[in-house]
């Protein structure tokens, strides 16, 4: 099979991460919650990931690193762990329902409120988060990048945009490994990462930094392997939102995937925006329209003029054995934007690891369609 999915879940991981999840499971233990010399090593390479992370997102230190199983995760604990009744959040219309639905859920049941600043030609413009700042605003959610469209905000201008009260949270799922991201400066009070798309490591991998402006308060409860004296959760970070056993096979991939995407990533931004730009000057010759602009996240979302989006990857998967994704990608706001709900658009992405064969097949697929 063709795999053109990789914004879901990136289908070709490097040697070195498959070699360390295999090394992991064959040294299997609880890291940092025992006192023997396996646990106690375990921990010492769980401390080295957090380390890594906070360098190469120019973080805050590897105390305000937290391991996660997923960035919907991530985003749960940034914001259901800082919003609380009276306060007012605004997110972009850009936004995945890992962040859309944390906050309708607090709308509902604490009463906090958002506001959603649409796009404005295409993109989001950063007077219009300032213009709907409130007194009572504490948080602007902004994703790094559109998973539906590729579309990078600039979200150090958006911060700037802001009272310097207000925090800024990125999510960093479709960004993260394809650009460099700089919290400190851009500003970023918090950021949510998928360890298994462009950071190269397996599903169960993600992350959430955040600042020492942000203090989340645990979304889960149970074990931590310290102060089990204590009934309440620890007071200190990562312990405080780390209940429970980590899983030291996806630390370990999100530890090589970085490493890769560190040596990596300029090279492979560079191949995305050649594959991303080919495959629009393809589509321009045919009955589809693009809803994207070449970009190094690989994303290339369209729509066929007569054929209904599900319909088109059925066909792409059943009669030319090509994976991508139709719908609404979990971003319904972004689809009632550009026009294109319910039906919603066909996405295809790219790896930073694949080339022109793969585009030439999706564009032969799609001239017989």
């Amino acid at each position: 099979m063709i795999y053109l999915d990789n914004a879901a879940t990136g289908g070709f991981k490097p040697a070195s991460v498959a070699n360390a999840v295999i090394a992991s499971m064959r040294s299997c233990a609880n890291p940092g919650r025992s006192g023997h010399r396996l646990s106690l090593a375990l921990a010492e390479h769980v401390f080295a990931c957090r380390n890594l992370l906070s360098e190469f997102f120019s973080g805050y230190g590897y105390e305000r690193v937290v391991f996660t199983r997923s960035c919907t995760e991530a985003l749960n604990i940034a914001i259901l762990g800082t919003l609380h009744e009276g306060d007012h959040a605004l997110c972009s219309c850009l936004e995945h329902n890992s962040v859309l639905r944390p906050l309708e859920h607090l709308k509902k049941t604490k009463g906090v409120e958002y506001d959603v600043v649409p796009l404005r030609g295409g993109k989001l413009c950063a007077e219009d988060f300032r213009s709907r700042i409130r007194p009572n605003t504490k948080v602007c959610l902004v994703t790094a990048a559109s998973n539906v469209t590729g579309y990078m905000p600039d979200l150090a201008e958006i911060r700037s945009a802001v009272p310097a009260r207000v925090l800024l949270f990125a999510d960093g799922a479709q960004a993260a490994g394809h650009i460099p991201i700089d919290m400190k400066k851009w500003g970023l009070d918090a950021l949510a990462v998928a360890g298994h798309k462009g950071m190269h490591a397996i599903q169960g991998a993600a992350a959430l930094l955040f600042s020492d402006r942000v203090d989340p308060e645990p979304v889960l409860f149970g074990g931590t392997g310290s102060e089990s004296f204590n009934p309440d959760m620890p007071a200190f970070y990562p312990d405080r939102l780390e209940a429970g056993t980590l899983s030291y096979p996806a630390i370990c991939s999100l530890f090589e995937g970085t490493l890769f995407a560190k040596a990596k990533m300029t090279g492979g931004a560079q191949n995305l925006l050649r594959l991303t730009a080919a495959l629009k000057d393809a589509l321009a010759a045919m009955d589809i329209e693009p809803f994207f602009e070449p970009n190094p996240c690989g994303i290339a979302a369209f729509r066929h003029k007569r054929l209904p989006s599900e319909e088109v990857a059925g066909i792409l998967s059943d009669k030319f054995d090509i994976a991508v994704r139709a719908g609404l990608h979990c971003a319904p706001l972004v689809h009632k934007a550009l026009g294109t709900f319910p039906d919603g658009l066909v996405r295809a992405s790219f790896s930073p690891l694949q080339g022109m064969r793969e585009v030439n097949a999706l564009t032969g697929a799609l001239r017989k369609l």
